[in-house]
């Protein structure tokens, strides 16, 4: 999208996360790049305000809060040419109706995953470590563990099985590799060459679930991954093993997960739930081989200025008539979150 001058840009989003998507060195930076209004920040399509700006906007740079891209706000705005997206998925964002146009999509999805697999790496270690099941000892004995305590714990040669070679996914395996876990990957995408290459060991769903002691959720949420952990193959983890789902609650059948962890039988590192929130008076709220937090592991505070940058650079690109690095193309969310 070269252009002799600026591209026409509008903010459209919750304006709540505009301060920290794009503190003030980087509006200046935006600013340099395109003409926008940022006092701008659009959440209804349909006001008349907003009608005048689409109508010459040649650039969205969207994020959390954003209504979705219909053919209604697509007649509104006959220039546009890219949706820049400072935020993960695209797939609630877009429709059939501006892939027909032709529009540029590009997302942050890739620096979103940064912080999920931080996230998920620290869980592991202290999965490994029993870390949580010794605070609670130690809260009611205020006793140091006995060597019978802390046999089995550690993460030296600790089974570690990813499904799903997300970009999270990716990234966690890449994050892995200086410890001394043995990995294993599904996906059913990847060949045994690029699972190597990934520094995994490729397995059948079932089988890494069997031979893991924790086992780590990046599949994409999409039907035919929707329940994927069903009873039968959470059943499959080992006693005292680990799930960690910091993906979508729909890949895990909650019900069964909720009887598995209420009998003890294994652990749970949540930071997605189905629903999300939980009802107030789910037991896993309280459950002590269970450890929730509220959708935490992306993006947040002083990150959320990484998801804009790369928006920013995204823009400085087209409007230099160099492609994106972070595009999304339509036969991409058939695989991807």
């Amino acid at each position: 999208m070269p252009t002799a001058q600026r591209p026409r840009a509008v903010f459209a989003m919750d304006p709540v996360h505009l301060p920290l998507l794009f503190p003030p060195p980087l509006m200046e930076r935006l600013r340099r790049t395109a003409q926008i209004d940022a006092s701008l920040v659009v959440r209804d399509f349909t006001d008349p305000a907003t009608a005048r700006a689409l109508a010459q906007t040649e650039v969205l740079i969207t994020g959390w809060g954003c209504p979705r891209l219909d053919e209604a706000v697509l007649a509104a705005a006959p220039r546009l040419r890219a949706v820049l997206h400072a935020a993960g998925s695209v797939r609630s964002l877009v429709g059939d109706a501006l892939w027909q146009r032709g529009v540029t999509v590009s997302s942050a999805v890739a620096a979103n995953a940064r912080p999920v697999a931080e996230y998920t790496l620290a869980m592991i270690l202290l999965a490994g470590k029993d870390v949580l099941g010794h605070r609670d000892r130690f809260r009611a004995t205020h006793l140091p563990p006995s060597p019978a305590e802390t046999t089995g714990i550690g993460n030296v040669g600790r089974r570690v099985g990813v499904i799903g070679a997300s970009r999270v996914g990716r990234r966690l395996l890449e994050l892995l590799r200086p410890f001394e876990f043995a990995v294993s990957l599904y996906d059913p995408y990847v060949d045994s060459v690029e699972a190597g290459a990934l520094g995994a060991r490729p397995k059948t769903l079932e089988d890494l679930l069997r031979g893991s002691d924790i086992v780590s959720l990046h599949a994409p949420d999409i039907p035919e991954t929707h329940h994927m952990l069903d009873r039968a193959r959470l059943a499959l983890i080992p006693d005292g093993g680990v799930l960690i789902n910091t993906s979508r609650g729909a890949l895990v059948d909650h019900e069964a997960l909720t009887d598995e962890l209420v009998s003890g039988r294994i652990r749970a590192v949540l930071d997605v739930t189905e629903p999300e929130p939980l009802p107030a008076d789910s037991p896993l709220y309280t459950l002590p081989n269970v450890f929730l937090t509220p959708h935490i592991a992306g993006s947040l505070g002083n990150e959320l200025e990484r998801l804009g940058r790369t928006a920013v650079e995204e823009l400085e690109r087209l409007a230099a008539g160099v492609p994106p690095v972070c595009e999304v193309r339509r036969g991409d969310l058939a695989r991807v979150a």
